[in-house]
């Protein structure tokens, strides 16, 4: 029940702590990583995905050989 009570304006001093403790440029840091690390995890999904796809095609061209 301790999260229930969050509103918004709870939120904003959440926030405001946290930019004063870290400041604007390092959270943009940590954002600009966070997003990076992010899209190199879908990008590594994806990979696989199109190598499996590359793998059946290989196969199925060997069958109907």
């Amino acid at each position: 029940m301790l999260f229930k009570s969050f509103g918004l304006p709870e939120l904003l001093i959440i926030l405001v702590v946290v930019i004063l403790l870290f400041g604007v440029g390092r959270i943009g840091k940590i954002a600009k990583e966070l997003g990076s690390g992010i899209r190199s995890f879908k990008d590594g999904l994806q990979g696989e995905d199109k190598e499996d796809k590359k793998e059946e095609e290989k196969e199925e061209m060997k069958t109907e050989e």
